[in-house]
């Protein structure tokens, strides 16, 4: 039986994920959802980490279809943080107890790295916390420069595994270069995040499980998987999301092929769903990333419209967050969360 199969542990291949995906056996999916919950409690515990978000420009040099920062949406109401305000929204996070801050931005080419390396070293001189980027594409000498000064991750998105499929959504870049950029993040030494989003225009199943397969060769110490969302100031407006229902089974499967991977409920899974953290938190994800971005930056921050909790203040969103995780039967963790493969 397939659930048998999964519960070993041994490498699947694509023909058996896409039958799992094609599956609308409800009893083998809650058995999958089961078993995915049970491993995370067995590798990484019942605590769920916080990571606190700043989303520190939305000017992006790049074309992306689907994203809504892309350089050429002329409706997007740009803004960029300069490192002092950065600073005070770490302190934000660090002062209520957050181990981990997560810096992410559009492709902005106004931090150079010399401002970048700066800003890091600054918060590891002042805060006692981990870095995370999302900072997008790099070379491999700046990423090696940016794990030197301190940052301790790099989240950057495989977005989907179909070279096809990704060279269409991204006009101005291609697989190959996502693929080098993603060896590169993990040969510099840094705990490495990829993901995938979830019912893309045009994605099926045979595409989706290679993502499954692409997170089980890889391996990485982060999985951030969500939705598609479409944003109407984009090429892909008016195309259908990706649902609650795709989204849990590639949470659940990631989590059963990757089991040590740090794996978020994503704000855009709540975005969907009113309850989609929650329900994420039931099937293999132990992380939530409350949003640290000041209130007059963050509208502004439209990757995909309508996110969850956009108009709530850094410290409102914790508040919220920490009462739902305990009223999910879980508990917080209280240290970094560093990936399982670098801890003693």
């Amino acid at each position: 039986m397939a659930i048998d199969i999964l519960k070993k542990g041994k490498q699947i291949d694509k023909t058996f994920v896409v039958d799992l995906l094609e599956s609308a056996d409800k009893s083998l999916w809650d058995d999958i959802f089961s078993l995915a919950d049970f491993i995370r409690e067995q590798y990484m515990g019942n605590a769920v980490h916080l990571r606190g978000i700043i989303e520190f420009s939305n000017i992006c040099k790049r074309s992306c279809n689907y994203c809504g920062l892309q350089k050429q949406n002329k409706q997007q109401h740009r803004y960029r943080m300069m490192p002092e305000e950065i600073l005070k929204c770490v302190s934000s996070v660090a002062e209520l107890g957050i181990k981990t801050v997560v810096l992410q931005s559009g492709e902005d080419d106004f931090y150079t790295l010399d401002i970048l390396v700066d800003l890091i070293k600054q918060i590891k001189k002042n805060y006692d916390v981990a870095i995370t980027l999302s900072i997008g594409e790099k070379t491999k000498q700046e990423y090696r420069a940016l794990h030197d000064a301190g940052a301790d991750r790099y989240l950057l998105r495989h977005e989907t595994a179909s070279p096809e499929l990704y060279n269409k959504l991204h006009p101005d870049s291609c697989f190959e270069d996502r693929l080098k950029c993603i060896k590169y993040l993990f040969e510099t030494g840094f705990q490495v995040g990829i993901g995938s989003m979830i019912g893309l225009p045009g994605q099926t199943n045979s595409n989706m499980a290679d993502d499954i397969l692409f997170l089980q060769k890889f391996q990485p110490d982060m999985i951030g998987t969500g939705p598609f969302i479409p944003n109407g100031q984009t090429q892909l407006k008016g195309t259908e999301a990706g649902t609650i229902e795709q989204t849990l089974k590639i949470t659940a499967l990631a989590r059963i092929v990757c089991r040590k991977a740090h794996i978020p409920a994503t704000t855009a899974t709540g975005t969907i769903d009113k309850f989609g953290r929650e329900k994420a938190l039931h099937v293999g994800a132990n992380v939530i990333m409350p949003n640290f971005t000041p209130q007059k930056y963050r509208v502004h921050y439209t990757i995909y419209p309508n996110k969850r909790c956009i108009t709530e203040d850094g410290h409102k969103c914790n508040t919220c967050i920490r009462a739902m995780i305990i009223n999910e039967g879980r508990t917080i963790a209280s240290d970094y969360g560093h990936a399982l493969r670098f801890q003693k």
